[in-house]
Order: structure tokens, then sequence, then C-alpha cells
């Protein structure tokens, strides 16, 4: 903000003697500052996504629930996740058991193009510790039943 305080007396206060006051807002600072926000805000908007990026097979019906359960992602580059964590597949049981001691089961979500054969690995491995086993899917939309036909 710029004002002129002006009493009209004292040397070298004689061109400003017919202006009271100057009460202009300047908006320049408050633009750089909601534009550096802005440049801020779109350069770590990607870091706080969340989740591992995992593109799920798509099925017909898709089975709605509300369960609070471990997951378990495999990625397509055959990667195992427990809740984002990477676990060997070797310590996975046991790391649900130790983790989750209250689990009634687990869920397994894997990228549609993940190499079937560690699926099955983690399957298997969830399965000798007795802990049952949910697949994650996504439900299949119209666009995608065209393309099956």
């Amino acid at each position: 903000m710029a004002f002129s305080f002006n009493s009209g007396a004292g040397p070298g206060r004689s061109r400003f003697r017919g202006i009271s006051s100057m009460s202009e807002i300047n908006i320049v600072p408050l633009v750089d500052v909601v534009l550096v926000l802005l440049v801020i805000f779109m350069l770590t908007a990607h870091v706080m996504e969340f989740g591992l990026e995992v593109e799920v097979p798509k099925v017909k019906q898709v089975r709605e629930t509300a369960e609070e359960l471990p997951v378990i992602t495999v990625t397509k580059n055959g990667w195992l996740y427990l809740n984002e964590k990477e676990v060997n597949i070797n310590a996975l049981a046991g790391l649900v058991r130790q983790q989750f001691a209250g689990a009634k089961g687990a869920y397994v979500r894997a990228d549609k193009e993940a190499v079937w054969d560690v699926v099955a690995q983690v399957i298997s491995a969830l399965g000798d510790a007795k802990i049952p086993v949910s697949v994650v899917t996504q439900p299949e939309d119209e666009a995608d039943r065209a393309k099956r036909r």
C-alpha cells in the first residue's frame, strides 16, 4: 500500500500540497504469491497420489465390500508389496500374521499384465498359512463389453 501523509508544512513538500493521501491497493505482490503457490501445487500434485499404480482386471460382476484387510499388490514386473511396502514372498504370510493379527483374510491386487506364476505363488503362500484370499478387480463398463463381443 502507498500512503502519503502531507501536512503541507516543511521544506520539499510544496509539490504535494493539494493531494491529501493516496489509497490504492497494490495487488502485484498478491498475484506473485498466488502464482508461486500454484506452481508449487502443480509440481507436488503427482507426489501426493495414493498407492501403487496397478491396473486390475475388469470382470462382469464385482462384489462390494467394506472390510479393512491387508492388501498384497503384485505389479506387472512381479514385485510384491504389503500395503505399499515391498516384501519377500517367503516372509509374506508371517508378515500378514504379525502386522495384521486380527485380519480375517487378505486382498490380492494384481496388475492384469502380471505374470500368473507370481500371483499363484502369493495365493498359495497365503493359503498355506490359512489366510483367506480375495482378489481385487474392477467392474466392466459398456465399452469393455463391446470390445469383447
